[in-house]
C-alpha cells in the first residue's frame, strides 16, 4: 500500500504542486489548508509523513508542531517542514518543536522527494527498533466501580498460568491503588517510587526493583492508595519512561487505567497494541461505553489496534440488559460475561488472596481462563 502523506499549506498552488510530483513519486495525498484542519485529520488519516507550512492564519506551523506532539495519538507522525521562512532562527524553532526535516521554498522537485524518502525511511527504522514481541494491553471502563483492577489482576494469573511467560500488572493511577490492600501487601509505594525520579534516571533496572513477584508466578506494579498521592498524576514525562522500560522487560503487560477519570488515560492507552473495555448490562452504562469506544477509535482502536469488550455482571439477570442488547446498543460484539461473586469476593478478601486462587473451580475463575484464551489467540 501507498505511503500517506498529510500536506499542510495555505497557499493552494502549494498544495496542488507539491501533491502532483509526490503522486507521481508513488505516494498517496491528503491536503490540509489550515493548522486545525491538519491536526483532524492526522487523527483520521493516520498518514505516514506531514508536510507543513509555517506562516498560516489562526494557527501557524509551529503551534500545530506543539499541538500534534502533546497528542499522544498523533505524537510519533515525522514531520518536514516546508516553508519559505529560511532564517537560521526560524530552522531552530523549527527543530526545537520537533520536527523531522526542514526544507526552504523553492526547492527542487527531486530534492524535496529526496528528503520525504530520506525522512520516511528514518521513521520506518525508528518504528522496527522500538518493536517489541510484548503484548500491551490497557483495561479501561467507562465508569469506575466496575472491578478493572479485580479483571486485569485475575486475568494476568490466568494468561501466565496458560503461557508460563514473564508476565506484568501494573496499576498506573497514583492514589487510586486497590491491590496491596486487597491482597494484605505492605509496600504499595513501587508506582509512586518511580513517579517520584527524575525521567532521565529511571532504567530497567530501577523499575525492576519496584515489581513484586507473587505467589502466583505474575509480578505486580502497584499503586498508593493514598489520596496525598494524588498529585503525581502530572509525572507524565516519568510515566512514559516507567512504560517503556516495562514493555520492554516483559512478554505480557497489563495495564489498570481504570477509568476517564485518570487524567493520564489517554497517554497510557496509545502505548497499548490491545483494549480491553468492561462495561455492565445497564443502559446507561452502555450509553457511556459506546461513547468511549468511539472516543478510543481516534487513537487506532477498533482500526490497526484491538478492542475486546468485556461485561461484567453484579445484578440479577432481570434487571440488566441481555447480551443481544448490549451488543445491539455498543454496536460491537460482547466478548465474555463475567457472572457475578459477591460470596466469592468476601472469601477473598478475608483471605488476602486474588478471586481466581481463592476458588479455582469456581465459574467466575473459568471466564478468566476463557478470557485469557480469547486475548492469546488474538495475538
Amino acid at each position: 500500500m501507498a505511503e500517506k502523506i498529510l500536506i499542510v499549506d495555505d497557499d493552494l498552488e502549494t498544495l496542488r504542486l507539491v501533491g502532483l510530483i509526490l503522486e507521481r513519486g508513488g505516494y498517496q495525498i491528503v491536503a490540509a489548508s489550515n493548522g486545525q484542519q491538519a491536526l483532524t485529520l492526522a487523527h483520521t488519516e493516520s498518514p505516514n509523513l506531514i508536510i507543513l507550512d509555517v506562516m498560516m492564519p489562526d494557527m501557524d506551523g509551529y503551534q500545530v508542531m506543539k499541538n500534534l506532539r502533546q497528542d499522544p495519538a498523533i505524537s510519533t507522525i515525522p514531520v518536514l517542514m516546508f516553508t519559505a521562512k529560511a532564517g537560521i532562527e526560524d530552522k531552530i524553532t523549527g527543530y526545537e518543536t520537533g520536527v523531522d526535516d526542514y526544507l526552504t521554498k523553492p526547492i527542487h522537485p527531486a530534492e524535496l522527494v529526496a528528503h520525504v524518502k530520506a525522512v520516511l525511511s528514518r521513521a520506518a527504522s525508528k518504528a522496527k527498533e522500538s518493536e517489541t514481541n510484548c503484548n500491551v494491553i490497557g483495561f479501561l471502563a467507562p465508569r469506575g466501580g466496575l472491578g478493572v483492577s479485580t479483571l486485569v489482576m485475575n486475568l494476568a494469573i490466568a494468561m501466565y498460568n496458560k503461557t508460563q511467560k514473564f508476565t506484568i500488572a501494573a496499576e498506573t493511577i497514583p492514589a487510586f491503588g486497590s491491590w496491596a490492600w486487597e491482597l494484605g501487601h505492605s509496600d504499595s509505594e513501587g508506582l509512586n517510587k518511580i513517579l517520584k525520579t527524575s525521567p532521565e534516571n529511571i532504567n530497567r533496572n530501577l523499575v525492576k526493583n519496584e515489581l513484586i513477584l507473587t505467589s502466583y508466578g505474575i509480578h505486580l506494579l502497584m499503586a498508593s492508595p493514598k489520596l496525598k498521592d494524588l498529585d503525581l498524576t502530572g509525572a507524565t514525562a516519568q510515566l512514559q519512561a516507567m512504560l517503556r522500560e516495562l514493555t520492554e522487560m516483559c512478554e505480557y503487560l497489563l495495564l489498570d487505567i481504570g477509568s476517564p477519570c485518570n487524567p493520564n488515560w489517554q497517554r497510557v492507552l496509545s502505548t497499548c497494541n490491545e483494549a480491553v473495555i468492561i462495561v455492565d448490562p445497564d443502559p446507561t452504562t452502555m450509553r457511556r461505553s459506546k461513547a468511549l469506544l468511539q472516543e478510543i477509535e481516534t487513537l487506532g482502536f477498533g482500526k490497526s489496534r484491538k478492542v475486546t469488550v468485556v461485561a461484567v455482571n453484579r445484578a440479577r439477570s432481570d434487571i440488566q440488559l441481555t447480551l443481544p442488547q448490549m451488543q445491539e446498543a455498543l454496536g460491537v460484539p460482547v466478548a465474555i460475561l463475567m457472572p457475578p461473586a459477591p460470596e466469592l469476593a468476601y472469601q477473598a478478601a478475608t483471605r488476602s488472596v486474588p478471586l481466581s486462587i481463592a476458588q479455582p473451580d469456581s465459574l467466575i475463575s473459568q471466564q478468566f481462563i476463557r478470557l485469557a484464551d480469547i486475548l492469546l489467540t488474538k495475538k
